[in-house]
C-alpha cells in the first residue's frame, strides 16, 4: 500500500459495498486497523513530527489515527446512495476545507469518474 499524505487531508469518506458474509463493523474495524498501521509505520520512516502529533499513549495504544467510534451510515437506497456520493464529491469544496474549486480537480477523490 502506497501511502502519499497531502497537507489538508484529515479524513475520509468511503462508500464500500460488504460481501455476503462478513459484518460491516468488523470490515471496517479492520480497514482503520490496517490502515492506520499503514500510516504509523509510513511516518516513522519519513515523518516523525507528523507521528508525534498522533501520540496518544493510552493503555492500548501509543498512537491514534482514526477518530474513536467513527460514523457509520448504511445506505438503503438509491437516493441515499446519490446524496451520500454527492456529499463526498463536494466535501473538499467546503468553506472550512477549500482544498478546490471544483470536485473532479481533488487528486483523492472519486467525482472524476462519475
Amino acid at each position: 500500500m502506497a501511502i502519499t499524505p497531502t497537507i489538508g487531508v484529515n479524513h475520509i469518506h468511503l462508500i464500500w459495498h460488504i460481501k455476503e458474509g462478513n459484518l460491516a463493523h468488523e470490515v471496517q474495524r479492520d480497514f482503520l486497523k490496517f490502515t492506520a498501521q499503514q500510516i504509523k509505520f509510513y511516518l516513522q520512516k519519513n515523518d516523525q513530527e507528523l507521528l508525534s502529533k498522533l501520540h496518544v499513549d493510552a493503555k492500548d495504544r501509543k498512537y491514534q489515527v482514526w477518530e474513536r467510534n467513527a460514523k457509520s451510515i448504511e445506505i438503503e437506497n438509491d437516493l441515499i446512495f446519490e446524496q451520500k456520493l454527492e456529499y463526498m464529491h463536494n466535501n473538499p469544496l467546503q468553506e472550512k476545507w477549500k482544498l478546490c474549486i471544483n470536485p473532479i480537480e481533488y487528486e483523492f477523490s472519486s467525482a472524476k469518474f462519475y
